[in-house]
């Protein structure tokens, strides 16, 4: 292990440098991110009778309503994410290669579409109540409200923190493990002891992911008929005469406020994880016994409820829709895939990019600037597409002259505010990457002559590739998904998937918004599969 200190941003680190071009790079970084919001501090600091603002009782409902759902649907995602992790990497769980595949999936739903299929199906007049009716059950549980929201939400972020808890079990030197049972330790205190520590700041990162998700999430919310802060926001900015757009300022700086709350919670509970020597070691599987089957049912369960349920509705409005749903304004067209896909590459490249020097001095430096880069890169994620997309909207209207007027930097605006919105998904993936790999590699690199930069393309990138590769595919996964950015910014006649949902949907044609679903979740299933497949995520 290496000893020396790497605490100070002027110093040279063994497998890079740590040094002033890597500050001022990282600082670039967060501040890019952080330029957007510069509009939104304006607008509050404009707003008039601010306290009164944030003092109505509807402002303190919706606090308490976000903070309650941001609760729920993370420790719900943690209990989930983790044991499925466990079982799949550690354990001899039946159909163990099939249940990653599936337990990952529902990342690729988007949770608006997730939250139509169970109002669809669980709600009033719902497929369900309709089946149960001749039974004599005439109502249901109201699917609306805090516990839906709970529950839809957990289903589609909870792979969040599957998936870095996945990746930092295959790394784990269970070595260690085989030593704590030698000590006659059992398996939970063995567990508790050396794997948790060694686990834990990939559980954390995935946590954060689904938090800063939820709280920023206006769709799922908005649904289910649930007060927040973004819902909240969405609906008021349009009053200018009512002074909405004041209210959704202040709210929006309360959801910053909310954000560094949480990243300081992360940060107090995710520590500074264990170095492995050698982070390739296994062990054989654990033994379930009697708890086998039991296991598999409740994996079969979260697949049948994250995937069935909005598969078989997407299905069931497409039969109905029939032949209509080819013809008429809202055909489906290629040329919606390819829209998709490229703004969703684009981002997803930019923010690996942007990444890496953000990600190696957090995980390389115990500085107080490093710290506060990485923080300022996760405020983005915190502020709903809505808000990043209208002031992205007043910058390129105030600022963009003709080529804002004439739609030259649409796009380019519309990539760099999924960079902004989803970039900690980036650098928490590459983060933790990095901290798993021993500073002795690269160290042993330079004493064979080495430079700097050649140790960490040479030993440290290709250790780290798996989380890098990770970062940018959920951030391609989640820019596929993203809404209300990409309605305020696409330039004229540019759709993409998700547009063409919401506008089908919103109009009533179900069956046309079922078709580019459908395509929406083949696309974002394919690339789930291929990080499945190529960045070590491997299911034996």
């Amino acid at each position: 292990m290496a000893t020396e200190d790497a605490t100070a941003p002027a110093t040279e680190d063994a497998d890079g440098d740590t040094s002033l071009p890597l500050v001022l790079v990282a600082g670039a970084v967060a501040a890019a991110v952080v330029s957007p919001l510069l509009w939104v501090v304006a607008g509050a600091l404009d707003a008039s009778d601010s306290l009164d603002l944030l003092t109505a009782p509807t402002t303190i409902e919706v606090f308490v309503n976000s903070t309650l759902m941001v609760t729920g649907v993370t420790g719900l995602s943690i209990l989930v994410g983790v044991p499925a992790a466990y079982l799949t990497t550690r354990t001899n769980l039946p159909f163990r290669r099939g249940f990653t595949v599936l337990l990952a999936m529902p990342l690729v739903i988007p949770s608006y579409i997730g939250a139509f299929a169970f109002v669809s199906a669980f709600g009033p007049r719902g497929t369900l109540q309709g089946a149960l009716a001749p039974l004599g059950i005439e109502s249901l549980p109201s699917i609306y409200g805090l516990q839906g929201a709970v529950l839809v939400l957990t289903l589609y972020t909870y792979p969040y923190v599957f998936i870095t808890t996945r990746a930092a079990l295959k790394s784990l030197d269970t070595r260690l493990v085989d030593a704590a049972r030698t000590l006659r330790h059992t398996r939970w205190e063995a567990f508790k002891r050396v794997t948790v520590p060694q686990i834990r700041p990939a559980v954390a990162a995935g946590a954060l992911l689904v938090a800063l998700y939820t709280i920023s999430d206006f769709g799922t919310p908005a649904i289910m008929r649930y007060d927040v802060f973004t819902s909240v926001i969405y609906s008021v900015y349009g009053d200018v005469l009512g002074g909405g757009r004041d209210l959704a300022s202040l709210l929006s700086m309360q959801l910053v406020a909310a954000t560094m709350v949480i990243l300081a919670v992360e940060s107090r509970v995710r520590g500074s994880g264990v170095e492995s020597e050698n982070p390739r070691a296994h062990a054989t599987p654990v033994r379930l016994g009697h708890w086998k089957w039991p296991a598999v049912v409740g994996c079969l369960a979260v697949v049948l409820l994250a995937l069935a349920v909005p598969l078989g509705v997407l299905t069931m409005w497409l039969l109905q829709t029939g032949e209509s749903a080819a013809a008429g304004s809202l055909a489906f067209k290629p040329v919606f895939v390819f829209n998709s896909v490229s703004v969703a590459g684009g981002a997803a490249v930019v923010s690996a990019l942007a990444a890496l020097p953000v990600a190696y001095l957090a995980a390389r430096s115990d500085s107080p600037l490093a710290t506060l880069f990485e923080r300022a890169s996760y405020i983005g994620y915190a502020v709903p597409g809505v808000v990043m997309g209208l002031a992205l909207v007043y910058f390129g209207a105030r600022y963009g002259g003709t080529l804002y007027r004439n739609g030259l930097i649409l796009l380019p605006l519309l990539v760099f505010a999924y960079v902004v919105r989803f970039l900690p998904q980036a650098v928490g993936s590459t983060r933790a990457a990095f901290t798993q790999v021993s500073r002795s590699l690269p160290e042993a690199a330079r004493t064979l002559g080495r430079s700097p930069g050649e140790a960490f393309r040479d030993v440290t990138l290709p250790l780290v590739a798996p989380g890098i590769a990770a970062g940018a595919a959920l951030v391609f996964l989640t820019t596929m998904k993203e809404l209300p950015a990409t309605l305020l910014l696409r330039p004229t006649g540019f759709d993409t998937l998700v547009t063409r949902v919401w506008t089908a949907y919103g109009s009533g044609h179900v069956g046309e918004a079922a078709l580019p679903a459908f395509v929406l979740l083949f696309v974002s299933a394919l690339s789930m599969l291929v990080i499945l497949k190529t960045e070590e995520y491997d299911v034996e």
